[in-house]
């Protein structure tokens, strides 16, 4: 703390550059250089310097800041790095010295320094002044470099740091779908260091950049010609430009020149908005650039009284003024064009506003602590009659206040602000005006998840379209297809290539397939998964429906021959070779018919274990009735030779145990097989990659082919007794008949085996229906069709006259 009485005068320091583009002298070692020409007039300088000037003023006249103390200012005008340095040397230093009996230091020593509004020139003078701790604060210098402590110990600024620019406009970038983009920057510290972490931020998004150029615009032609040339033949339709509005307009008029258009630009907040881009030759592609921008402000009262009277030539007070006429009111800013009239944009004035108070606020704080209390007390400093610029730089550091409509103004550690964007969208220019639209914001003091946020208003984009511009190096892989990276490309150059079998991928840009679940299957597209199409053989499908009207009509015939036989029972030809076998044999052929729908339909527990036990047990059934028909014709013909009495062991009680024995051996091999290892329903999903066959597993292999080949032991024992039995003298020798059936069977079921192995899926159980039907209706056509013929159509030869012609046989 100080005494508030020793110290009541402080100044200011302000350096500008009132005119741009310079020409500089070259050294020639031998006397002394020569100042650099200053060129065109630049109105937003004497704008942040007319700010300046108000906010001081406005200070000044605030009883509630810096009461009873002077705030002044001193302003340098230097174009040119030399004359920036002279000035603020001059201004840490001062250039005359009031020595009297309350002065005994250089009065003219500034407490703190506003300026520059270039990076690159501020990067060259903070460093100097800040060896004499000397603030530095800056309403426009957004070099993230300026962010070292180190380096820059006395830096602040009241405009974000370009770290954060850069982080927004990748974030921007990928916004918009923009992988592919070009960059350029001007050669200096705040091209390269904001180009550079612009490129960083990009990549950790996701974006690539094609090209990287950079260019002065004082640097030799070459240079321009080599981006422009870039800038023409590359594939990318964006490109960021990260650089000062001096190097935009030499570039833009370059690419008019060449009519390179149809581009989007995506602008650093140093052109995106500066006016004197309507100047330019090539300004029209600019038109549907973007960029961040500090927010806009309004700052009450500003310029109005200074410019009504300069502009209209009369005195708002005419005790002040008594030269001019006074204002009427009537006067009206409608048909002036001015840019000191233009007070539509103040985003970076505001800066300038912002920094003045951000100085006049440390300077009250530190004139108003309790000098006890303060930082810098002892007995010397409460005898100090002057403050020094070290003093204020600490009470600066920890300045927090609000200015305007309630904004925070403070600094972090680093000496950066908040960082707080506008998304501007530049969408016309008229009499040489920019007309730039808000449509978003960028806010880093929010959650990350709302740090950008757009406002709905529509977008002019580059070239003047109203679609969105596509820059991307490959097109996005649908979903359906997944990125292989090309060999040697950045990651953004990428093929797509359609996901493998039974893989999916359900976003766009996918980076691999997923594999669905074992029951699901891809669609068409493969981008989502469906159930896989579970087969089986169907009652309300084709082959299903064929399958059981076969069924049903050899059931139907069965039962036909059966009642013709009940009704000529007692006809020769049904009675002759044992009728209660004939019965029995086409009983057990309407259960084989009947078992063949057991096959049909969705698999279950039961229906597998009735369906090969039903086949098994029925077909046994039948082969050994008609192998007992066959032993009956043997025995019956061996039994007329003389002497012979063969039928008294194989009379009909020897049959029918015959037919229960051989019956019972294929019921204990089922029940084995049920108990050990029964058939189950089973999904197999090995034969196709999209279906599910629904079948029934036999669960004991042995079992089922213990089954089949007891089966096929029987037929072939049958087959052999008939054939032996063919040609016995008989006019109705019914050996020939079953032969010719098992002949039909074994071939049937012999078939049967290969078939059954390669059929796929459905046709797996149709092939064992189908084996099934055939050798049943092989039997039911061989063996009783020809008697019905004779019953139904010849019934002469029906006579027992006609059955036992020559040979005598035996009925019963």
């Amino acid at each position: 703390g100080v005494d508030p009485k020793l110290s009541n005068y402080f100044i200011l320091g302000g350096i500008f550059t009132f005119r741009t583009g310079y020409i500089d002298s070259v050294p020639t070692f031998q006397t002394l250089p020569i100042s650099p020409t200053c060129l065109d007039i630049n109105v937003r300088e004497f704008k942040f310097a007319h700010t300046m000037i108000f906010a001081i003023e406005e200070i000044n006249q605030n009883p509630a800041i810096l009461p009873n103390r002077t705030l002044g200012y001193k302003i340098h005008n230097s174009c040119g790095i030399t004359n920036i340095m002279m000035s603020a040397i001059d201004l840490a230093n001062g250039q005359r010295e009031i020595i009297d009996e309350k002065n005994c230091t250089k009065a003219d020593t500034a407490h703190a320094i506003l300026g520059h509004s270039g990076s690159a020139p501020t990067v060259g003078f903070a460093r100097i002044v800040g060896r004499f701790q000397i603030p530095v604060i800056s309403h426009f210098a957004t070099c993230a470099c300026l962010s070292n402590r180190e380096e820059f110990p006395s830096f602040f600024r009241t405009i974000p740091s370009d770290l954060h620019q850069s982080r927004a406009l990748a974030k921007l970038v990928k916004f918009f779908g923009w992988t592919w983009v070009g960059a350029i920057s001007n050669k200096n510290d705040y091209g390269i260091n904001g180009i550079v972490a612009f490129i960083h931020a990009a990549q950790e998004e996701g974006v690539c950049i094609e090209y990287h150029e950079a260019f002065e615009q004082t640097g030799p032609r070459e240079e321009l010609r080599k981006v422009v040339e870039t800038v023409k033949y590359s594939t990318s339709k964006v490109i960021v430009a990260f650089m000062s509005q001096r190097e935009i307009k030499v570039l833009a008029t370059e690419l008019y020149k060449q009519n390179v258009t149809g581009l989007q630009w995506v602008g650093s907040d140093a052109w995106i908005t500066d006016p004197s881009l309507a100047d330019s030759e090539g300004y029209s592609i600019l038109v549907g650039s973007l960029g961040f921008v500090v927010s806009n402000a309004k700052i009450p009262g500003q310029f109005v009284k200074d410019f009504w009277e300069y502009t209209f030539a009369c005195s708002l007070n005419e005790t002040a003024n008594a030269h001019r006429k006074p204002c009427s009111g009537s006067e009206s800013l409608n048909n002036v064009q001015s840019y000191f009239t233009d007070v539509s944009d103040l985003r970076f004035i505001y800066n300038v506003y912002k920094s003045v108070y951000a100085v006049a606020h440390a300077l009250h704080n530190l004139t108003t602590c309790d000098e006890r209390n303060g930082p810098f007390y002892n007995e010397s400093t409460r005898l100090q009659i002057k403050i020094s610029p070290l003093q204020v730089l600490h009470y600066l550091k920890n300045i927090d206040f609000t200015i305007g409509q309630g904004e925070r103004v403070t600094f972090d550690q680093n000496g950066d602000s908040p960082a707080r964007y506008e998304l501007v969208n530049l969408q016309h220019v008229t009499s040489g005006t920019l007309h730039v639209a808000t449509v978003g914001v960028f806010d880093a003091t929010l959650p990350p998840d709302h740090h950008f946020i757009m406002n709905g208003m529509e977008i002019l984009w580059g070239g003047g379209g109203d679609m969105v511009p596509v820059s991307v190096c490959t097109e996005s892989c649908p979903p359906g297809k997944r990125k292989v990276l090309q060999k040697r490309r950045p990651i953004c150059c990428y093929d797509c290539i359609p996901c493998a079998e039974g893989e999916i991928s359900n976003t766009t840009d996918s980076t691999e397939c997923l594999k669905c679940p074992i029951d699901y299957w891809p669609n068409a597209r493969r981008d989502t998964c469906i159930l896989k199409e579970i087969e089986f053989l169907s009652y309300a499908e084709i082959m299903g429906i064929v399958l059981t009207l076969f069924c049903l009509m050899g059931v139907i015939l069965t039962t036909m021959v059966a009642l013709v036989f009940f009704h000529f029972q007692e006809t020769p030809i049904v009675r002759a070779n044992n009728s209660e076998l004939s019965f029995l044999l086409l009983f057990s052929l309407t259960l084989c018919f009947l078992c063949s729908l057991t096959f049909i339909g969705r698999p279950s527990e039961w229906s597998c274990m009735l369906r090969h036990t039903a086949f098994g047990i029925t077909f046994v059934l039948c082969i050994s009735c008609v192998l007992g028909k066959t032993m009956v014709v043997l025995m019956a013909f061996r039994a007329s030779l003389p002497g012979s009495n063969v039928m008294k062991w194989f009379g009909p009680t020897q049959q029918r145990l015959s037919v229960l024995a051989f019956t019972l051996i294929q019921v204990l091999i089922c029940i084995l097989w049920l108990t050990i290892n029964p058939p189950f329903p089973f999904k197999n999903m090995n034969y196709y990659k999209d279906k599910i066959i629904l079948e029934c597993a036999l669960g004991s292999p042995i079992g089922f082919w213990a089954v089949l080949g007891y089966i096929g032991l029987l037929s072939f024992l049958c087959f052999i007794l008939a054939f032996l039995a063919r040609k016995l003298p008989d006019n109705f020798n019914e050996a020939k008949f079953i032969t010719f059936s098992m002949l039909i069977f074994c071939a049937v079921w012999i078939t049967f085996i290969p078939a059954y192995v390669s059929s796929p899926g459905k046709f797996t159980v149709a092939v064992e229906i189908f084996a099934i039907l055939a050798s049943s209706y092989g039997l039911l056509f061989c063996i009783f069709m020809p008697k019905c013929f004779i019953i139904l159509f010849r019934p002469e030869q029906n006579t027992k006259k006609h059955l036992m012609g020559k040979t005598k046989v035996i009925q019963y």
